[in-house]
């Protein structure tokens, strides 16, 4: 049985990724296209490699690029109550996308009724009815279907009865280690945001809207932008040298993440602190991106000799910073 409904001209790029939902139908020149099909958490070098195949098997079959992603996480649809670190929330991991060069990205509302489709329900009707693709890129790891029952053999013979081809990506590994979005996670979890940003291919961040805080750092001479972070971030608390996107510019600063042991030993807050900066950040959105560790929190025993070592950080902060602007 084959595919209908595929475009038979030459795409041509050049235009927006488009962004499809589920209540969206499919732009003609978008299906026959080649699409990957995962989670991309993290959009790390691994899914990059993938994402690669998939840009140039497009190119040469002359259709569309895409992907199809599930939102919101599996994970966090099974295990409600366990939050989930997600290393891209949505938002960001389309701008990654489009900054690969992608189409189209095809976003799977994954709820009741999509996690109780059989892996031949989800081929025929999510990715085939919708996308009618020419070609299709999986990872070696990509398990899909009610209970994980679909395997990339599954979807290799479906390719074979519906008329699209099949990739399996093998594992992409530098000295050793596979890319993963479990490793970032441990990388961060330990502070490592430098080998972290090795494996994603750029700095791990965050982003959101700075809201009012307890005015401490006011008080002590460092006036900091707190942002509330998304659920599960699992990130090791300490002073962090960052970047900042404040209205489209790029800053340098000092980022605090901890329970403030010195003061209240609170629940765990990101504190951002701008160098050579004064202006007033309240309520704007802002980008803190991670690019190296400089020192655990503790607890100081006088507020004189947290000044003293903030400062110091401060200084560590510029250095790093100076560096990896003078790497870029």
């Amino acid at each position: 049985m084959g595919l209908s409904g595929r475009g038979n001209m030459a795409f041509e790029r050049g235009g927006q990724m488009q962004v499809l939902t589920a209540d969206a139908s499919v732009p003609a020149e978008l299906k026959g296209g080649v699409v990957a099909i995962g989670n991309f958490d993290g959009v790390h070098r691994g899914h990059q490699a993938l994402i690669e195949k998939v840009r140039q098997r497009a190119n040469g079959l002359g259709t569309a690029s895409g992907v199809m992603v599930f939102e919101p996480h599996p994970r966090e649809f099974f295990q409600p109550s366990e939050p989930h670190f997600r290393l891209t929330p949505l938002p960001l991991k389309l701008r990654r996308f489009a900054a690969l060069g992608l189409d189209f990205v095809n976003v799977k509302a994954f709820d009741k009724d999509f996690a109780s489709l059989s892996a031949a329900a989800f081929i025929e009707h999510e990715l085939v009815a919708m996308l009618a693709p020419r070609h299709v890129v999986i990872g070696y790891d990509f398990f899909f279907g009610k209970g994980r029952s679909g395997t990339p053999e599954t979807m290799r013979l479906a390719g074979q009865d519906l008329g699209f081809g099949v990739t399996v990506v093998a594992p992409v590994a530098e000295d050793g280690e596979v890319f993963s979005s479990t490793s970032v996670r441990l990388k961060l979890a330990q502070g490592d945001v430098r080998h972290a940003a090795s494996d994603l291919g750029t700095y791990w961040r965050v982003s959101g809207r700075v809201v009012g805080g307890a005015q401490r750092g006011t008080g002590i001479g460092f006036p900091t932008a707190n942002i509330a972070l998304e659920p599960g971030t699992a990130l090791a608390h300490g002073i962090y040298a960052v970047f900042v996107e404040v209205d489209g510019v790029r800053r340098r600063g000092a980022a605090y993440l901890g329970t403030r042991p010195t003061f209240d030993n609170g629940a765990p807050v990101l504190e951002v602190f701008l160098l050579d900066f004064d202006g007033d950040l309240y309520g704007k959105d802002i980008e803190v991106a991670f690019v190296d560790f400089i020192r655990a929190d503790r607890r100081f025993d006088s507020v004189e000799a947290l000044q003293a070592q903030m400062t110091a950080d401060c200084d560590r902060a510029r250095a790093i910073l100076a560096d990896a602007e003078s790497t870029v």
